[in-house]
């Protein structure tokens, strides 16, 4: 890890903070490097039970570190073998098997807006920002990145940003699906917070068997009936016996993930 990219734990909680606020935490080679590595480290992790992702400073991401380009994406050929590295990080995302919650505030926009939406839930502060403006560089979103987009929000709003380039705020965002919940600035601490209370409060295998669900369904292919067996799997664990014993004893469930 790389301080472009800062890790730090409170018991199941991991904030991975993208940590260049003199660039408003704009992403380079070697962030990019660090939250791939970083987000696999903790998607290893059993005792890890939810990771707030998240900007240093006043913004969370406005894109990629446009001084790079010359040097780094100088070619057709030279983008894609930088596209494969970018491709690690969103893959490790859309992987990671915790729940993934986006605190944004400030600029979140291109490459900072794909992060974004390769969490599970995104809550933003009145000040975020978003869009994808590339085309006013002359680039095309790479069709990896623009699957991330169409996916989330559907053909209609994803067209409509990439050829628009228009910078939108949140209440904007939240319309378009990109963002769940807009809370005033003063209130976006406090509105994570009691997101993460509620995820530590669940069953940890069953965020990840959830989130597993989701990247299954989205496949798009039938269900088999050894998947559907499968997915009862949780009334074999101790959280399942914990979980109604804990809610027949009127106290709160002290899960395991076992």
């Amino acid at each position: 890890m790389t301080d472009s990219v800062a890790v730090a734990r409170d018991g199941g909680l991991a904030t991975v903070t993208l940590n260049r606020p003199d660039k408003l935490n704009a992403f380079d080679m070697p962030m990019w490097r660090a939250l791939t590595a970083g987000i696999r480290a903790l998607s290893a992790d059993e005792s890890v039970r939810a990771i707030v992702l998240t900007g240093a400073g006043s913004a969370f991401c406005p894109g990629a570190d446009i001084s790079e380009f010359a040097s780094e994406r100088g070619s057709p050929e030279q983008a894609h073998a930088y596209g494969r590295i970018m491709d690690e990080a969103y893959e490790a995302l859309r992987s990671c098997p915790h729940p993934l919650v986006a605190r944004i505030r400030g600029a979140c926009t291109g490459v900072g807006m794909i992060v974004a939406l390769l969490c599970d839930l995104r809550i933003s502060g009145e000040s975020g920002r978003f869009g994808a403006p590339v085309s006013r560089l002359g680039l095309a979103m790479p069709l990896s990145e623009f699957a991330i987009l169409f996916e989330e929000v559907g053909k209609a709003v994803a067209v409509e940003i990439v050829l628009e380039a228009r910078v939108f705020g949140a209440g904007e965002a939240l319309g378009k699906g990109i963002v769940q919940r807009v809370v005033g600035e003063d209130a976006l601490d406090e509105a994570v917070a009691e997101t993460i209370r509620r995820l530590l409060a669940g069953a940890p295998l069953v965020h990840r068997w959830h989130k597993s669900f989701a990247r299954r369904l989205a496949t798009g292919a039938p269900l088999t009936e050894a998947e559907i067996a499968d997915s009862y799997r949780s009334f074999a664990t101790a959280d399942y016996r914990e979980g109604i014993a804990a809610f027949l004893e009127k106290r709160k469930p002290a899960f395991k993930g076992e």
